[in-house]
């Protein structure tokens, strides 16, 4: 054997507890002195050291992470078991051999002798004491002890004492009642495995990630404001806690733990979260007001007004000025495209009401089963199962103007509420009991003569008295061809700003060609057909192309299309703008903005028409 092999041996003799040089990768005892020999009661042959450690391998490979981390480290945790089977009561301390990889020294501490030998000597001091003297000092430490567990129980937080092998050594008042723990369930325990041994969510919580384990294994301090402690009932309660470590004479003897019940701060924190959801929900009720008060203002009609120069203009602009100022109910009727919303828009401007918002209603846009719920709103839950509560149209109009386009298309079942809603000035939401005060104004655009008997077979007899207290009749556009060239002109400065193109002159020919067009869809066709043109331009002046339904002179007033020329005319339409948007649906630039429509319903028209790529290449 070479020098080296005995340096271990001579480093062992040389300790006076029993002691031992264990390398750890090959799991050998390279060296162990007599005293560890007669403890561990290892002969002459030295078996691995792995055969005493028994089902203590983990604890052991804990203890030796730990010397390699910390340069030292001790330990009762781990159970060492002689070769005959006998258990070893002891302490293991460590340290790395030096300059030596691998290899750490190790000492084994009996503790039963260790305890003979305490209990020996305190009993020599007590009867060199005397009894009196012993007698004093216990009645000392009694009354010490009485004070301090008076103090622990008075206290309203739960705190509870471990000691280094993290077993309880004492649980105040407060503890056992928040956790329903007695002293008699946690002391001497390991009370991290009775009380903290899972996560919230089920997980395992392991005693080495536990900031209270961090605390009398590493000296840490740890302030945790949310953990879960389980009460002997099964279940768990949110906590708040602090663990600090304790000396016993400048040696770590364990820890402290003060802790606090903050269910009833968690279930304020979830009431002020649920009022904040609600402020939010408010918010965003408001945003998304806003937001469509900003896309009427940014949308095409927030810059136009009321162009034109014929009698039947000046005569709707003279009814406009003679309601516009008071809260009386307006009935629109005229042809589609004739400019109904723009003269909505005009009256609610002229208003009292005009710093509250116009509140726009199709009543054909939405399915007859979903109108209640759109105009009057609901509550989570609730018929249609809403996932949240949603104002409708009516309560966002709250103090302004509702504007009920198509109002012929309003669902039979839903007239006799929205009549009572206005009569009562009050509204329900859909699944609500609570009404809420009601002020609004409201005006009806309808593509039926409203003094016809069409609208009245459509509305309530009720209804439509009430909304027609004030009719103003729309004019279309070929019933005024004096006003085409302002129309045009206004138009055409519109897209081309819109489309950053500069604008273009209109010949005196092509004026004359858009003066003689009958124009059977009104000013919307003519903002098309314009905006079309100022697309296709290339030049200085404009180039229109009419071949939609134009014959190179009007039409009859009077003449009447069957329903397959009217779906042609349609078809063609729409061939006519996917040609100038090149295919392009969506965007400013796109087909559905040509046509004044929503791209969903663009969309769905193509796919009915069963219009293709080839019918507009």
């Amino acid at each position: 054997m070479s020098d080296l092999a005995l340096i271990p041996d001579s480093i062992v003799a040389a300790v006076p507890e029993a002691a031992l040089i264990l390398c750890t990768r090959s799991d050998e005892i390279l060296a162990l002195n007599a005293s560890a020999r007669e403890l561990l009661g290892i002969g002459l042959n030295t078996p691995p050291f792995s055969v005493l450690l028994g089902e203590s391998a983990g604890h052991f490979l804990v203890f030796l992470d730990e010397i390699d981390s910390r340069g030292s480290a001790w330990t009762r945790q781990v159970a060492i078991r002689r070769p005959d089977g006998t258990p070893v009561h002891a302490e293991l301390r460590g340290r790395p051999l030096p300059g030596q990889h691998g290899k750490v020294v190790l000492t084994v501490t009996d503790l039963d002798d260790l305890d003979r030998r305490r209990e020996a000597t305190e009993v020599a001091e007590l009867h060199r004491a005397g009894l009196t003297e012993w007698k004093r000092a216990e009645s000392f430490f009694a009354d010490l002890e009485r004070r301090n567990q008076l103090i622990l129980n008075a206290a309203g937080e739960g705190i509870y004492g471990l000691n280094a092998e993290g077993k309880a050594t004492f649980v105040n008042r407060a503890a056992q009642e928040m956790l329903g723990w007695t002293t008699e369930d946690l002391l001497g325990k390991d009370i991290h495995s009775i009380l903290h041994h899972t996560h919230a969510n089920g997980d395992h919580y392991h005693h080495h990630d536990c900031p209270i384990y961090k605390s009398f294994r590493f000296e840490q301090v740890n302030r945790i404001e949310d953990e879960f402690f389980w009460r002997k009932d099964g279940k768990p309660i949110p906590v708040e806690y602090i663990s600090t470590p304790i000396y016993d004479h400048q040696i770590l003897a364990g820890a402290v733990v003060i802790f606090r019940d903050i269910t009833e701060r968690k279930e304020n924190e979830k009431k002020l979260r649920n009022a904040l959801g609600e402020v939010a929900e408010l918010r965003d009720r408001l945003e998304q007001e806003n937001a469509y008060l900003q896309e009427e203002i940014n949308s095409e009609r927030a810059h136009h007004t009321i162009i034109g120069k014929s009698a039947a203009i000046e005569q709707i602009v003279a009814r406009i000025d003679l309601v516009a100022k008071t809260d009386a109910t307006v009935m629109i009727s005229g042809e589609p495209g004739t400019g109904k919303t723009l003269m909505a828009n005009e009256i609610h401007k002229a208003s009292s009401r005009s710093r509250r918002p116009l509140i726009h209603f199709n009543c054909s846009s939405v399915v007859p089963e979903a109108v209640e719920a759109e105009l009057f709103g609901q509550v989570r839950g609730g018929p249609h199962a809403a996932k949240q509560d949603k104002p409708g149209k009516l309560e966002l109009a709250q103090g302004g103007t509702l504007f009920l386009d198509d109002v012929e298309d309003l669902p039979q079942q839903v007239q006799g509420k929205l009549l009572h809603a206005l009569q009562t000035s009050t509204v329900r939401r859909v699944g609500d009991t609570r009404e809420k005060p009601l002020d609004i104004r409201v005006i009806c655009a309808t593509t039926l003569s409203s003094k016809g008997p069409l609208a009245a077979q459509r509305l309530r007899e009720a209804l439509f008295m009430h909304l027609s207290l004030f009719p103003i009749t729309s004019v279309p556009l070929r019933d005024r061809p004096e006003d085409v060239p302002l129309l045009a002109v206004h138009l055409l400065s519109v897209a081309c700003r819109r489309l950053n193109r500069p604008v273009p002159a209109i010949p005196a020919r092509v004026m004359r060609e858009l003066e003689a067009y009958t124009w059977p869809g009104n000013v919307r066709e003519l903002r098309n057909v314009i905006e079309r043109a100022a697309i296709v331009t290339k030049g200085q002046k404009l180039e229109v192309e009419l071949s939609l339904g134009f014959a190179g002179g009007s039409q009859s007033p009077e003449a009447i299309m069957t329903e397959a020329e009217v779906q042609t005319l349609v078809r063609g339409n729409i061939v006519a703008a996917l040609r100038s948007a090149k295919g392009k649906v969506s965007g400013a630039t796109g087909a559905a903005s040509l046509l004044d429509m929503k791209p969903t319903t663009l969309h769905s028209r193509i796919k009915a028409l069963g219009i293709t790529e080839a019918d507009w290449q």
